[in-house]
């Protein structure tokens, strides 16, 4: 049984709910990436700060093949991310939460594959269900175990490059495109890790409504307050996930059974 991996901000990723708790870093191929490995209830876990330690790295610059690709090297093979988003769906209201089971990928200048040629090959991974529908039902089940969550069990997330937030004529084109919720960080992250062969789902949760559908302009700050003030709640709801989560064997850990395998 492998390791489980939260990536999201500090506010979730706090090492003070582990017990055995150490810091560490590891280079990869594409960089270092600096985790926090310990135990919860007697599962192995490990918190990757996406934004790094300080939250000082903007979206469109984060080293996502090495968040990755580290976590491969660690043992990882569930992933539970969490992204604050904007809703472009009124029936997605600020404080819901969304579990995201399609994306739509605006980004520009990211590197989104580890297989660009060369010594890793080329690669053509299927991407019918780009979120783990394993851990998608647990994370549903965790929800309706606590009580008192607002949780809508898909949507579509459509990925920005930013690190600006959205024209009100981009949002009125992701809407008529079917996008439910807009945010920055899920792409390349959800396809790595589907690349990678690691089980990986989205908890997002709705802190404004996008532009032009929003009554005021958006401010990060906005973003950051709504963050805070339910963050001890998606906390609680990805810690009731692992507890009910098995992390036994899943489709999402042979993606690349007719390559012989994630061997970067």
């Amino acid at each position: 049984m492998g390791l489980i991996a939260i990536i999201g901000g500090t506010g979730v990723c706090d090492p003070k709910i582990l017990s055995n708790v150490h810091e560490d870093y590891m280079d990869t191929f594409y960089g270092t990436i600096h985790y926090w490995q310990g135990t919860y209830k007697d599962k192995e876990l490990v918190f990757l700060p996406r934004h790094g330690r300080n939250h000082s790295i903007p979206p469109h610059l984060i080293n996502y093949r090495a968040n990755i690709l580290g976590l491969k090297r660690l043992g990882v093979t569930a992933i539970l991310s969490t992204t604050a988003v904007g809703s472009l769906n009124r029936d997605d209201k600020p404080g819901d939460f969304v579990l995201p089971d399609q994306f739509l990928d605006f980004t520009k200048c990211r590197h989104t594959s580890f297989f660009d040629g060369g010594e890793n090959g080329v690669v053509h991974v299927d991407m019918t269900e780009p979120y783990c529908p394993t851990l998608r039902r647990t994370v549903v089940a965790a929800a309706q175990a606590l009580g008192g969550y607002t949780l809508h069990d898909k949507g579509t997330y459509v990925c920005t490059e930013g690190p600006r937030f959205e024209t009100p004529a981009e949002i009125r084109m992701y809407e008529k495109l079917g996008g439910d919720l807009v945010g920055m960080t899920n792409v390349p992250e959800v396809c790595l890790a589907r690349e990678a062969e690691i089980c990986y789902a989205t908890i997002s949760m709705v802190t404004n409504f996008a532009a032009g559908i929003s009554p005021t302009p958006l401010t990060h700050e906005e973003v950051v307050e709504a963050m805070a003030e339910n963050s001890q709640r998606l906390q609680q709801l990805i810690l009731k996930s692992i507890e009910l989560y098995d992390n036994e064997d899943c489709a999402c850990r042979h993606t690349l059974q007719a390559y012989g395998g994630f061997t970067v």
